[in-house]
Parts: C-alpha cells; structure tokens; sequence
C-alpha cells in the first residue's frame, strides 16, 4: 500500500480510479486470472456452496436458544436479505466481472476507504474461517474415534487438522478449475444429503419409521416445548447463526471475474439462490424443528464440530436408526471440507485484487501462468495453521477472539453490497442508460437493495442488543461484548486508517467522474446492444411455460 500512496493522493480525493476486468485500478496492468469457471461449476457454488457446519450444526444451538419458531422466521428474514442482497450484486457482476468484486464495487460508487475497509473485512473472515473449518473437520472424526464422548479420541484431532489442511493445500495445485470441480462435486453431495433429509424427515414427523416409539409426532414440538424460547432475545440470538450459515453465498459474485462467460452464467447462478433458501434451509429447518424438541439439552452443545450434537445427526438419534447418523457425519465432514475449501478461495482472491488495486503489499499481487495468486494462497495456508492453536492449554480462548473477528463481516459485506447497488443504478441512470441496457438487471431493482439495506442494519441492531444483554440475564460486560461484536470496531479502524494515510477527508464519490462502461470484459457497445436485441426478440416468441421457467431458473 506504501508504494501507491503518490497515485492515490490524486485519485481518491476526487473521482475512484478506473477500474479493469482483470481488477487493476491502472489501465493496462495485468495481473488476470484464470477465466474457467463453466456454468454448472456457477451453479452449484450458488446451491450448494457455502452449506456446511452453519447450517448442519451451528442450528442446533439456534434450536436450543430461540425455538423453532424463530429459528424458521430469522432464517427467512436473512434467507430473503440475502436474495435481495444476491440479486443486487449479481447485476454488478454480470457488467462488471472484476476481481475483488464486492469491495470494487464499494471502492468505485461508495467511497475508496469503505471499499478498503469492506476489501479487508472479507478477507479476513475467510483467512479466519479456514482454521474454524479445519478444527471443526478434525473433530466431526471425533464421532467415530471417540463413540463414547469421553473427550480423549483415539487419534488426537491434530491428525486430522493436518490431513484435512494437505488436502486443502493439495485441490490448490489445480488453481481455480480445481476448486469449481471440487465445490461441484461435493456440492452435489451436499445438495442431495439435505433432500435425503428433507425425505425422511417427513416420514419421521408421521411416524413413518418403525424405530421410533414417539409414533406420529406432527406439530407436537411447537406446543410443547413451544415454538418460541427466551422471547425477544431468542430472536435476536438467531440471526448470527443464520447469517453464518449462508454466508459464502456471495462467492457467485467474486467468482464471476473466474468465469467463462459472466454475462451468461451469473444471472443463471443468482436465480438458483431462490431455491437453496427455500428447500434447503427453510424447509429442511422446518422439518428439523418438527422432529427435534428445542429443550433437548444435547442443542446447547451444538457449536464448532461438535457434530455428536448436530441437530440433523440428533434427529436419527432420537429416531432410532442406526445407520444414518454416521452417513449424515460424514456428510457434514465433507460439508466443512468444502466451506474451507471456499475459504481459501474467497481470502486470496479478495487480497489478490486489493493488493493489484494498490491496497495491500504490492507482491501479493502477483499471478503465476495458470491465474493462481500463488503468494496470497501460501498466506492463506498459512493461516490454516491457526488451527493448531486449539490443542493449547488456551487455546480456546485465543481462537474464540480470533472467530470474533468474523462475527459480523457477512452483514458488513451484505449491505455494502446493497448500498454499492443504489448508488451504481444513480450513476447510471445519470449516464441516461436504463435497465434494457443491463445484461441482467436484478428482479427487485433498486427498491430491493433498500429493503436489503434496511434488514442489514436490523440484524447489526438485533445483534447489537444480544451483546449488550445475553440470555440468561448476565449483566453486560465488555469482553462478551466485544466477542460478539467485535468486526465493527475493526471495519471502522480500516476505515479510518485509509482516511488518515491518504489524508482524504471527503466522504463518497464524484459521481459525474466515473466512466460507467469501465471495467466491462471485452466490451464493443454495438455488438453488445445487438446481441441484448436478438436475445429479447428471441424470448418474447417463448410459450408462458418457458418465459416463467426463465424467469426462475
């Protein structure tokens, strides 16, 4: 960052740079990266991406503290934030498919240090999640290795951190087709294991299944224990669960400046999100809460990979049959494999385009001859190695500070995500272009991105409150605060700190300077519009049948 500050002096305190495809703020620098991710790698990223212990275990404890009640109400609010939120930024994607897309975009219609700040904050909740996913990898083994809970495993769960984190290390060597190919793989495992359960979790609810002495259970559960626990702040208490459990989401968009043919693929991609909101984490929630009793002391220790407790793996449990839970553990092991997969991913692309951009150490930028950022994924290896740090006498305490740092990133990146939307539709509104000139334009429009915005500022409220007043009645003190609510401080001190070094004071942009068509990939406004033309003569000869399946897939 030292090296570029002459360049931004001038930059910043007027108009953002420029911005390229290949995510260089300086026209004509080149540090690209592969472009092979096809469609169907998109896809699955979009379905089946970011599901993991969020959602196969961290619910448990969601359960347990707010009931299923809330636990299906919260994780709708955020499901339809997030579709608001995806739906916005694949717009932006599809025009603009640069590295480092979210703070890009930030950087380029909100204001340089918030797209600073934004860039930074992102990367370091994956650069921390990877050693969660790890740890938590390392423990799912627990189940088998360790049957009785006993707390002393057969093979010390270091082992595992170690093998899992080769592997990791190893899918990196293949660069970013290796990654679309391993995400589409077990993405497809993970998609089918949640309509597995989602099969047989309506055949266990009426007592379908010969093993379960509860018989037909129906809505028994939402009676009694109650659909509802600890009130308003059970309420308040599930939205960083759920926030957690669909982040990574978001990757579609960072993914497009990897992708074949952006233009064609994310807007495919960013219908999908529909879909897994609604089968994969509303409905298969639902069901859960159904077969499940919320007062199951087992829920309260369903957090990390302490998958003996998954809520999902629970539900086998109290239904008596003995193979499944084993099948669904390793199905959860896979499932955090693949998040820390993604984690790598996010981190180093992220830093790889803030570091082209000039805002971070200028090697990090560099790019071997098959588009990996080759220095920032060793780092971010590295950081892996975090993981080790639970086998200390306190190593807990140190890792749980280190989570805080991710507590609230993905509601920091969310509604930028939104604002960064509103501000590029008055740009380009000002430009005296309209939406038939978008490649996609995002199915809620402006209106969408403003509700988006609002729920985000609601969850950062929601969670603002819980970290105050936890539940239990504790009085509030500044260590369980600052655990829960520590990525705010850190957003703000990037934020800051970029005001301070580049001594730019004024807040926002100069709208009127930014060059609306920069940044697009292979542009040529003629062929563009003639194309857009052909598509939409095309589709207004489509049957209604084939206008709607469109419009949803």
């Amino acid at each position: 960052m030292m090296d570029n500050k002459e360049k931004y002096d001038t930059d910043v305190s007027g108009s953002p740079p420029p911005m390229s495809a290949e995510g260089d703020l300086e026209m004509g620098e080149t540090n690209q990266l592969s472009k092979t991710l096809k469609g169907r790698h998109m896809q699955m990223i979009a379905i089946g991406g970011s599901i993991g212990a969020g959602l196969f275990v961290g619910s448990g404890s969601a359960l347990h503290s707010g009931g299923p009640g809330w636990l299906v109400i919260d994780f709708m609010i955020t499901g339809f934030m997030l579709l608001l939120t995806v739906n916005a930024m694949g717009e932006l994607a599809a025009l603009y498919p640069v590295a480092g897309s979210f703070y890009n975009y930030s950087v380029r219609f909100i204001d340089p240090a918030w797209g600073f700040a934004m860039g930074w904050n992102y990367a370091l909740n994956w650069l921390v999640v990877l050693p969660f996913e790890l740890t938590t990898a390392g423990i799912t083994i627990a189940f088998w290795t360790d049957p009785n809970d006993t707390g002393n495993p057969s093979v010390n769960v270091g082992v595992w951190i170690t093998i899992f984190l080769v592997l990791v290390c190893a899918i990196q060597f293949f660069g970013v087709k290796g990654y679309g190919e391993v995400e589409f793989v077990l993405g497809l495992i993970k998609v089918v294991a949640v309509i597995g359960f989602i099969v047989l979790g309506v055949i266990i609810d009426c007592g379908g299944v010969p093993t379960d002495t509860r018989g037909y259970i129906g809505a028994h559960y939402w009676h009694k224990p109650g659909a509802f626990r600890n009130g308003f702040k059970g309420f308040c208490s599930v939205f960083v669960t759920a926030a957690f459990a669909f982040g990574g989401t978001e990757l579609v968009g960072l993914a497009a400046a990897e992708s074949a043919n952006p233009r064609k693929t994310i807007p495919q991609a960013t219908k999908q999100v529909f879909w897994r909101i609604t089968l994969f984490y509303v409905l298969g929630l639902f069901l859960l809460g159904l077969i499940v009793p919320s007062d199951n002391t087992n829920l309260s220790s369903a957090s990390g990979g302490n998958t003996r407790y998954s809520p999902f793996v629970l539900s086998f449990q109290l239904a008596g049959i003995k193979i499944l839970p084993s099948i669904f553990n390793a199905v959860i092991t896979i499932s955090v494999i693949s998040v820390a997969n993604s984690s790598i991913y996010g981190s180093t692309r992220t830093v790889q385009a803030l570091a082209a951009q000039g805002m971070g150490p200028k090697f990090l930028a560099k790019v071997d001859s098959k588009g990996r950022p080759y220095w920032v994924v060793v780092i971010g290896l590295l950081f892996g190695c975090l993981a080790y740090i639970n086998e200390a006498k306190q190593g807990g305490v140190i890792f749980n500070w280190l989570l805080a740092l991710s507590g609230l990133s993905n509601f920091f990146t969310w509604g930028s995500i939104c604002l960064a939307h509103i501000m590029f539709r008055k740009v380009w509104y000002m430009n005296g272009r309209t939406t038939d000139d978008l490649p996609f334009a995002a199915i809620f429009g402006v209106t969408g991105s403003w509700i988006g915005l609002f729920l985000n500022c609601i969850c950062l409220a929601a969670q603002f409150y819980i970290a105050l007043f936890p539940i239990g009645g504790a009085p509030p003190n500044a260590n369980d605060f600052f655990q829960a609510y520590l990525a705010a401080p850190i957003v703000i001190a990037f934020f800051v700190a970029y005001k301070l070094f580049y001594q730019q004071w004024s807040l926002g942009v100069d709208f009127a300077a930014i060059k609306i068509d920069e940044g697009r990939r292979d542009y040529d406004a003629a062929a563009f519009n003639e194309e857009m033309r052909l598509e939409r003569e095309e589709q207004a000869q489509w049957p209604a049948w084939k206008k709607i399946y469109n419009k949803m897939f």
